[in-house]
């Protein structure tokens, strides 16, 4: 005689440990070794930490900026940063604001709304410097920048160097978005600010908000746009 299927429990889960049961054991000390496997080093271009290298997980989310053309940016910028506040809206891997406190910046908050990678960048800054002066903000950039606008509280008085480096495809899904957060950062920063977009080459970077203040150079199939 068959025996009745066993009644299955209605209640969620009301735990942690129920919603997302323990991994075998044995299995995380071989999952840590693969994750580390899958690093690939990213080298601080120039400054205090110049020839050190930070880790990238390979994430496809995270495109990193390509070597030369972060050296690109930083021949254009680099002599500006010291003393800025640099605010790095799409964080990535971070290297963009690392490379900028290498280089000077008074500090750092950087946005990344993927957590392990956040958490790589932490990681990241720690192994260059345990005191080093960055923020790493868990946030959607868009949520994130429209509580900063709003917020009552003072923004950092020291001059901004603001990175702004989206995944390309927004320029089309959400163009409108980006160019309100130029916009604003623009109103908002102190003298002496300065904001860096990069684009595609086939982005039309006369969409700028106050476009005839943009220095343009191109480094296919990046072009980079600094306004001072």
């Amino acid at each position: 005689m068959a025996r009745p299927p066993k009644k299955r429990s209605s209640r969620s889960p009301s735990s942690d440990s129920e919603q997302f049961p323990a991994k075998p054991k044995g299995r995380s000390a071989r999952t840590e070794s693969q994750s580390a496997e899958r690093m690939h080093p990213l080298r601080i271009i120039g400054g205090r930490f110049r020839g050190q290298t930070i880790q990238y997980s390979g994430d496809v989310r995270t495109r990193p900026m390509k070597d030369d053309v972060r050296e690109s940016v930083f021949n254009l910028v680099g002599g500006y940063l010291p003393g800025k506040v640099v605010i790095d809206l799409f964080a990535g891997t971070g290297a963009v604001g690392l490379e900028a406190i290498s280089r000077g910046a008074h500090s750092a908050i950087l946005v990344e709304r993927h957590f392990p990678t956040a958490s790589l960048i932490e990681a990241n800054a720690h192994t260059l410097d345990p005191e080093l002066p960055v923020t790493v903000v868990r946030s959607d950039t868009f949520f994130w920048c429209r509580q900063f606008f709003k917020e009552p509280h003072p923004k950092p008085s020291h001059p901004w160097a603001v990175f702004l480096c989206p995944p390309y495809a927004m320029y089309q899904d959400r163009n409108a978005d980006l160019l309100e957060i130029i916009r604003q950062f623009q109103e908002l920063a102190p003298p002496e600010s300065l904001i860096m977009v990069e684009s595609e080459v086939s982005w039309d970077v006369s969409q700028l908000p106050r476009a005839e203040n943009w220095r343009t150079k191109q480094y296919p199939p990046a072009q980079i746009s600094v306004w001072r």
